[in-house]
């Protein structure tokens, strides 16, 4: 069900004598129309080919042969246009001493990462033939040299023991790379390996904010593979249409409806001016998504977004949105969201000051990062989420209907491919399960489009893995969002590698069935579902307490209920033919418009346009931890703070 949010930081107190963590969005998903695939991060996969990979697998035949079969599951699985290449290291020598300096320089590119070309990747890897030295450093270097210069990119590394070339040890080649200006995430898989290869390739993947995954045999290398994949093509992309806030409001540039993209730096405020018609309703949401980063202390690693709106001349409005992120550190996506109204009250211009929030005209929303954690970078990407909603002239049903009821899936589940942002949210498209697999650390996305008159009820089920202890003591948690990226509910529990159901506390996490007139509900926690369009929801399993890298991959099934039937909703005023085809909030992924320099304020009641875009077509606990020595210390969760 869903519960009012408080006004004051959520406490909750925990009896165990560990850490409790929770957790960068790393997409592979649909893109907003549901139509095809969207952006997806470059991934270069890196296979050993070295002479151990002749030995003999325990399930039978060699390694070679079964890290050629999770090739094949790897190609099968990815997506139709997937930026994947393939490299190799260790065909071109023997592992002689007198070949070992061409055996250290031995990577071969099979496929550059271009739009994956599934039977000539697949021919390619049939015929590695394994013999010589294993270059792990070396590799990366050639990996790094083959993706894109800048964006999201990632490297997949299997491996079946240590790099027999260093130095240059393979962590200190990511940690060079990461000094030149490469982002590069790598994934790395151990396939039966010992602890001093595990060891070194849990140090290359933790470096660069990646995952490490053992892979014991065949029959797991082949189960793993194609989800480590899939994790490093959904690396997160921040996406929109470039603006520059500005550290005043007067000199604002004016942001049209849809998605933008900026930077904000560290205590900084930025301001975004938008002009909102009269009677029209404004949404503003600002989202960071926080880097994975290791080593931080759990007591620093907080952050705060912020969110002020100003009326004429920059007069206050008295309107203030916190919220804060625990263990941003996991990667942490944190948003802050505003839904302003001043326009749909009517500006009488009795007073000067008092009317200067009231009526249509331009408005500014000021974003400042506030409170920062310790280690992250001086500026980070901020995805601005901009939509204005036209004045009603029907409603349309008025009363609040009460919650849906949760139904049993029947049928087999469904596979699904969670994105690392809500820009590439994997479409949750009826009533029914879904399954994925998430690595220790990641925050995924899914969506399901609700019509007025409809809501959702859903749970997340964790299945049990391998292993007891503080190595896989993670948090697991989940969270429902409007359109317009404002949190809805949300439940956390300790996962320790047993079945766990989220919620923990009944059948699923509930909303009311969306009308428009859910916004002047007498439960607070009620009107946010008021616009119909695209609802999102996370799922996230924290990185474990002790990260040793041998904690194993997460599957989980999520269960959906789409409640109610589809019933008109409201009648717009719309400003002309072609704002109303198309429709009150615009097309899905319609971009945002590039925004103008400042002017002078719009006159109130005159904004200079009426183009929307719905929040159904914008692209795009926390948690925290406490250590509890013969007591019970407090978890602080989440922050959010309204003033009006």
């Amino acid at each position: 069900m869903i519960n009012p949010r408080p006004d004051v930081i959520r406490i909750a107190v925990v009896a165990a004598v560990a850490w409790l963590l929770v957790t960068m969005p790393a997409g592979v998903a649909h893109a907003q129309d549901g139509t095809g695939p969207a952006e997806l991060a470059p991934t270069m996969l890196v296979l050993d080919a070295s002479g151990s990979m002749t030995g003999a697998d325990p399930a039978g035949g060699t390694k070679m042969d079964a890290a050629k079969k999770a090739v094949h599951a790897l190609v099968d699985a990815a997506p139709d246009g997937a930026p994947v290449g393939l490299a190799v290291y260790g065909t071109g020598t023997g592992n002689s001493d007198a070949e070992r300096a061409r055996g250290c320089q031995d990577v071969t590119v099979l496929r550059p990462p271009g739009a994956i070309d599934k039977a000539a990747l697949a021919t390619a890897v049939d015929g590695v033939v394994p013999r010589g030295y294993t270059p792990i450093g070396r590799s990366l270097q050639v990996a790094a040299e083959q993706l894109p210069q800048e964006g999201p990119r990632s490297v997949v590394l299997v491996s079946d023991g240590e790099d027999t070339c260093a130095p240059p040890e393979p962590c200190d080649v990511v940690r060079t790379l990461a000094g030149q200006g490469v982002d590069l995430v790598v994934h790395a898989v151990g396939f039966g390996v010992d602890a001093v290869a595990r060891a070194q390739l849990a140090c290359v993947a933790q470096a660069t904010g990646g995952t490490y995954t053992d892979a014991p045999d065949a029959g797991a290398l082949q189960r793993v593979l194609p989800r480590v994949a899939a994790t490093a093509l959904r690396n997160y992309q921040p996406a929109g249409t470039p603006i520059t806030g500005t550290p005043t409001f007067d000199a604002a540039p004016v942001a049209g409806p849809g998605q933008h993209l900026d930077t904000v730096g560290q205590h900084e405020q930025r301001y975004y001016a938008v002009d909102v018609p009269a009677g029209a309703t404004a949404y503003f949401s600002a989202t960071v998504s926080f880097p994975r980063l290791r080593g931080i202390d759990v007591v620093n690693d907080f952050n705060t977004l912020q969110l002020r709106t100003y009326g004429e001349d920059g007069a206050d409005c008295h309107e203030f949105e916190s919220e804060q992120a625990s263990r941003s550190s996991d990667g942490a996506a944190l948003t802050v969201a505003t839904t302003w109204d001043g326009a749909t009250k009517e500006d009488t211009g009795s007073s000067p000051t008092g009317d200067a929030c009231k009526g249509g005209g331009r408005y500014w929303f000021a974003l400042e990062w506030d409170r920062v954690s310790a280690g992250v970078p001086e500026r980070l990407p901020v995805e601005l989420l901009i939509g204005v909603e036209p004045a009603v002239t029907d409603p349309g049903p008025v009363a609040v209907l009460p919650l849906g009821a949760f139904v049993e899936p029947t049928g087999a589940p469904r596979p699904v491919v969670g994105g690392g942002s809500f820009n590439v949210a994997g479409t949750l498209d009826r009533s029914g399960s879904y399954t994925d697999v998430l690595q220790r650390g990641e925050f995924v996305f899914y969506r399901v489009r609700l019509d007025w008159g409809q809501g959702l009820a859903y749970r997340v089920r964790y299945a049990e893995t391998p292993g007891r202890g503080l190595e896989h003591l993670s948090t697991v948690t989940t969270r429902v969002y409007t359109p317009t990226r404002e949190e809805i509910d949300q439940d956390f529990n300790s996962y320790n590698g047993e079945a766990r159901q989220l919620p923990s506390n009944g059948p699923a996490i509930t909303t009311v069935p969306v009308r428009y007139g859910n916004r002047n509900a007498d439960v607070v926690a009620t009107r946010t579902q008021s616009v119909a369009g695209w609802y999102s929801i996370s799922v996230q399993v924290g990185a474990p307490h002790t990260d040793t890298g041998i904690a194993a991959p997460v599957p989980i099934q999520l269960d959906l209920t789409v409640t109610g039937d589809p019933e008109p909703g409201p009648a717009y005023a719309f400003s002309s033919p072609e704002a109303q085809r198309i429709g009150p909030f615009g097309e899905p992924g319609t971009p945002a418009a590039a925004p103008v320099p400042a002017g002078p304020g719009s006159a109130r009641g005159e904004a200079a346009s009426t183009t929307v875009v719905s929040p159904a077509g914008w692209a795009t606990i926390a948690g925290g931890a406490a250590l509890v020595v013969a007591m019970a210390i407090g978890l602080v969760l989440r922050a959010r703070r309204r003033t009006r």
